[in-house]
């Protein structure tokens, strides 16, 4: 079974337990956190997927490292993970889980990229033009990356599509132009 399928198949009964106890909110809270975990800790992945390390030993420091952090159902799933030996998976379940719970509620992610920081009111202003457009869902999740290498100017990047106004862009589309430019060309020689 491919991955995909494994991430999606837990991610959804996951997901329908917790609308079934009435503590979505509460498990995608615990979810976030465990992704975050894992996103940020090199050590935690590789130990998730090592396949050296015995359940036991996994199961021991598993429950250390969630049982009174998270909500009973998240940790007891975490759990059932390690015991069918899919607790390697369990980065994909948290994106899987993370998406479904984004389509359960209606709301679109954009990512916005920009050279530097931007300022709440901006990133405000930006969340409420894209909540007006017509395309995704009214509720919009909007995550912020800085990346000074775009020198100038910002990427958006929502529902499939990339809208790239950075200097970046307009010098790249610039150098392409005179690499077509037959004056140019012929001056080069």
């Amino acid at each position: 079974m491919s991955v995909n399928r494994i991430a999606s198949r837990y991610a959804k009964s996951l997901i329908d337990l917790a609308v079934e106890q009435n503590n979505l909110e509460k498990i995608h809270g615990d979810v976030e956190h465990l992704r975050r975990m894992i996103q940020s800790s090199k050590d935690f992945n590789s130990f998730l997927r090592s396949p050296v390390i015995q359940y036991s030993r996994k199961k021991k420091a598993l429950e250390a490292l969630l049982k009174d952090k998270f909500e009973d159902l998240t940790f007891k799933f975490v759990d059932l993970l390690a015991s069918k030996k899919r607790e390697a998976y369990l980065p994909e379940i948290a994106e899987e889980f993370i998406i479904q719970y984004r389509t359960l509620n209606k709301i679109s992610q954009a990512k916005i990229i920009t050279a530097g920081e931007i300022t709440p009111e901006l990133e405000a202003q930006i969340q409420a033009k894209l909540q007006d457009a017509t395309i995704g869902y009214a509720n919009v999740e909007v995550v912020t990356k800085v990346d000074p290498s775009l020198i100038g100017g910002f990427v958006i990047e929502f529902e499939g599509h990339v809208y790239d106004v950075s200097v970046r862009y307009e010098l790249d589309q610039m150098r392409k132009q005179f690499k077509g430019n037959l004056f140019e060309s012929a001056i080069g020689r």
